[in-house]
């Protein structure tokens, strides 16, 4: 036999090892072919070719692997039985960049799935060898590596410690500065997932000096960038006053403010998110957004957006609003602000926005008796009401909806909006309503004239009340006000009383 014959086994032995692991890596990108290659053994076939003498064939092996262990996390837990990790991370730091980059995506398919996945990645070493790879002249093996780290820190806090402890946060800053927009993006996004479990996490990465150009990409033309952007330095401010002020001394403001009118919606809630995390700290920061203009920009916000996208501009409101007089009335001052969240409160199907929503209109009107007239005015009572009393209302709606009518009733004497919660409230409710009554009319000749015309007077003498209870008081307070033939004139059975009347009378022969 000739050594062409020999060498020819060989040859074919290497094509048949790289048809194998190219078809299988091609079929694993299907979801239909995954529990097919499994049942076939897939995954203990291909273990032994991550070792293989030919690169292409290893590098192709990792890749079928990660797909495989990206689809759900039953696969990726049979990854980590098969010992597979261990040879992976070995690996990363002896070959190349192909590899590198196949084998960070194995690493970040796995712990994507759960905190003991992401665990076992820890415990393997991979982290040291992901953090070497941050260094990389390579951008894509860069962006493998800071992704599979943003997948592991994502969990919770300790495993987002553990690749703070690292040294992976300096790296991914850099990373940030970098020319590739992808490199740019995975690592802001790691970022954001260090940041978001506690302050000293997100303290790390300000020391790191991340928020100076963080800001500088805010208005970066790429969306995609600008929602990691937007999303890490909300994670950033949303923990205490000293990280949003930060945040906010990096000049961000008025120029993120554009950024509500982006045309990618998850920009735009992001943005909404992190004016949000940084209004809700102080009266000081929230002054600071109302005169870069951020009220009226994030009312626009709210009036042009649908569903969750709106939430964090609703409840943006509600923060500054819950601040000080002065905050609140910055959101009153064009009535149309509040007619957006009232317009919410009725358009939004789902209860959690609702109950937001309801939660800012409480937050604006408690303040003063100006403050509850603009939200009465827009004709939020009603819908309040009927928010607090649907039967199929969740309990956060109803205590939102309750706590934002009793807060506003407190202050309103607008009677012309009271009037119609004295025909449907319920009676913890009607307590607040009939007590605004019985503090305005004593003072006001119209409002009492106003207020026998319109059936109010009578309504309140149909309304069954507890000798000595706070109620009781205030209706005698209110039939106080007026002659005592008007009341029972209006009292329950006394037409009856003058029919009897008119059949006892005997007319004058």
């Amino acid at each position: 036999m000739s050594t062409r014959q020999v060498l020819q086994v060989f040859e074919q032995y290497q094509k048949s090892r790289t048809t194998f692991v190219q078809t299988v890596a091609e079929l694993a990108s299907r979801s239909q072919n995954i529990e097919i290659l499994q049942n076939a053994g897939a995954m203990s076939l291909l273990r032994p070719l991550l070792l293989d003498i030919v690169p292409s064939v290893q590098q192709t092996a990792a890749l079928a692997l990660g797909r495989l262990a990206n689809y759900n996390e039953d696969l990726a837990e049979a990854v980590v039985k098969a010992d597979i990790l261990p040879q992976l991370v070995y690996s990363l730091a002896e070959q190349n960049r192909f590899y590198k980059k196949a084998a960070s995506f194995v690493l970040r398919a796995v712990a994507k799935h759960s905190p003991g996945l992401a665990q076992s990645v820890v415990d393997c070493g991979a982290l040291d060898a992901l953090v070497i790879c941050l260094e990389e002249f390579d951008p894509g093996v860069k962006e493998a590596a800071a992704w599979a780290l943003g997948y592991i820190a994502r969990h919770n806090g300790e495993l987002a410690q553990s690749v703070v402890d690292a040294g992976a946060v300096p790296l991914l800053v850099l990373c940030i500065q970098e020319p590739e927009l992808s490199l740019k993006r995975i690592s802001a996004s790691a970022l954001s997932d260090i940041c978001k479990h506690s302050p000293e996490l997100a303290q790390t990465v300000v020391d790191a000096g991340a928020i100076a150009h963080l800001a500088q990409m805010v208005l970066n033309p790429d969306a995609k960038l600008k929602r990691q952007v937007f999303s890490a330095l909300s994670q950033i401010s949303k923990h205490s006053v000293d990280l949003a002020e930060m945040v906010v001394e990096a000049e961000i403001f008025p120029a993120v403010l554009t950024c509500l009118k982006d045309q990618d919606e998850y920009v735009r809630k992001n943005v909404a998110t992190l004016i949000r995390e940084i209004a809700k700290h102080t009266p000081e920061l929230s002054q600071l957004i109302v005169n870069a203009g951020g009220v009226a920009a994030v009312v626009d916000y709210v009036g042009e957006s649908k569903g969750n996208v709106r939430l964090p501009g609703v409840m943006m409101l509600g923060y500054v609003a819950a601040h000080s007089e002065n905050l609140a009335m910055a959101v009153i001052v064009s009535k149309v602000r509040v007619t957006q969240l009232a317009i919410t409160l009725v358009e939004e199907p789902e209860d959690h926005i609702q109950a937001a929503a309801a939660w800012a209109l409480g937050q604006i009107g408690r303040h003063t008796p100006e403050h509850a007239k603009a939200v009465a005015v827009a004709n939020v009572l009603p819908r309040l009401l009927q928010c607090y009393t649907r039967a199929d209302a969740s309990e956060d709606l109803q205590t939102k909806s309750k706590r934002a009518l009793k807060n506003i009733l407190q202050k309103c004497v607008h009677l012309m909006a009271l009037e119609p919660l004295l025909h449907d409230a319920p009676p913890n409710i009607l307590k607040h309503v009939v007590g605004q009554f019985s503090k305005v009319l004593p003072h006001d000749p119209a409002a009492r004239r106003l207020f026998v015309t319109s059936g109010g007077l009578k309504k309140v003498q149909q309304i069954k009340a507890e000798p000595g209870s706070a109620l009781h008081e205030y209706i005698n307070t209110i039939n106080n006000c007026f002659p005592e033939e008007i009341v029972r004139y209006y009292s329950p059975g006394y037409s009856d009383q003058l029919l009897d009347r008119v059949e006892q009378f005997q007319p004058v022969a």
